[in-house]
């Protein structure tokens, strides 16, 4: 464990002023989906723990995902996406749906015209599902304003899969000026490695029970 007493002041987590941001859990990227990504349905139990937590705690939550629709999409992925059976997170599918239990089931299907058109769907009392059109959950969202408007200084993040977007978000967060925290334990295809450049940009590294223990304390 990372204790938090260890730390300076201007990289100490607040977490009572804090915010998960649930990246990419999508049915596609689940280990069986169709653009697997591994670990990824490993991850889902403590997924569900940690928002469990927050909601537990009245904290806003923020589930991210992609959508794959015409040519806006990475550059890296677009001859992928743009053959005729491709089927990676396009809109309607079933495998862009958030992977069960992370969201409340009353309020699990996605919203694509609202999603796409930039705007956070509400599928709980502070729990809202956003769609990025890059890596960076930060990149062309209003993702910034949103977690200002709610009081965050801190962000948490967790999902699929590490050496892409997790990372992306956090650098955009550090850019700017949040506290960092990385839900290791949630956070899938992510090694001792790519944890170490993760700290060296002022990410402190927690397990979910680690954060939901603070936040029961607090």
């Amino acid at each position: 464990m990372t204790d938090p007493a260890d730390l300076d002041d201007y990289v100490r987590p607040h977490l009572n002023s804090s915010a998960p941001l649930v990246i990419d859990m999508q049915n596609d990227f689940a280990d069986d989906g169709t653009c697997p990504v591994p670990g990824t349905t490993g991850i889902v139990p403590h997924l569900g723990d940690l928002v469990e937590a927050y909601r537990r705690a009245g904290r806003p939550i923020v589930h991210v995902v992609r959508l794959y629709a015409g040519d806006d999409v990475d550059r890296v992925r677009r001859a992928a996406i743009t053959r005729d059976d491709a089927r990676i997170v396009r809109p309607g599918t079933p495998g862009s749906q958030i992977i069960s239990g992370l969201v409340p089931p009353a309020t699990a299907m996605l919203d694509l015209n609202l999603l796409t058109a930039g705007e956070f769907q509400q599928v709980g009392p502070r729990e809202t599902v956003m769609w990025k059109p890059r890596w960076s959950a930060f990149h062309r969202t209003d993702l910034d304003a949103h977690l200002r408007g709610s009081g965050v200084d801190t962000v948490v993040v967790a999902g699929c899969n590490f050496p892409n977007c997790p990372r992306a978000t956090l650098f955009d967060a550090s850019a700017r000026d949040y506290r960092l925290v990385l839900a290791a334990d949630a956070t899938s295809r992510l090694t001792p490695d790519r944890l170490g450049d993760a700290r060296s940009i002022g990410v402190v590294p927690f397990t979910v029970a680690e954060i939901a223990g603070i936040l029961g304390s607090d």
